[in-house]
């Protein structure tokens, strides 16, 4: 029993730093751009960009195949970070600049068929076959993603309500 325990621990050992050698070795470097940009991201991870995370849309900031209005939830001050960033001048005409949304259940016409939470990603939506649903609002980011798939059409976005925590000093006006 004990030469069993001594050989699996030095096997243990010894596959160990063969594994921790050969990550040094045998490492691929990234794109520096692509991390400084996926910190500037707002790394909800929600997918409404078309990229699976904001990893993946970063990379392909970073290696110009997207646009970099890519990222609803951000807004124009990510596209002007982003277009600082890469140097390029951005065009934000076309965009609107929404407040940030959470999901919202109304509850009279909710009639639990499930498909909303399947659907989310962040998990912010709760509740079971044939019971209400409602949302988590710390969790939820308003992608959206719920209230396409909804069939009662119970589930709308809202602006995110003020409280002492969400609360944020105005920005001041540049024009006066």
């Amino acid at each position: 029993m004990l030469t069993g325990i001594v050989s699996l621990t030095v096997l243990g050992l010894i596959l160990g730093t063969i594994l921790g050698v050969a990550s040094r070795l045998l490492r691929v470097e990234g794109n520096p751009l692509a991390g400084e940009l996926e910190t500037l991201l707002p790394g909800t991870n929600c997918g409404q960009c078309g990229f699976p995370g904001c990893a993946a849309a970063a990379a392909a900031l970073a290696d110009g195949r997207a646009d970099i209005t890519l990222c609803p939830p951000g807004g124009r001050a990510l596209v002007g970070g982003l277009a600082a960033k890469l140097g390029i001048d951005a065009d934000l005409s076309s965009m609107a600049d929404d407040a940030p949304r959470v999901a919202f259940v109304n509850e009279g016409l909710c009639v639990g068929c499930t498909r909303c939470f399947k659907r989310c990603d962040t998990d912010a939506v709760i509740g079971s076959s044939k019971q209400i649903h409602v949302v988590v609002q710390d969790a939820c980011n308003g992608c959206g993603k719920c209230a396409e798939v909804c069939p009662t059409e119970c589930i709308s976005l809202r602006p995110v309500p003020v409280t002492l925590q969400t609360w944020h000093w105005p920005k001041p006006d540049l024009a006066a």
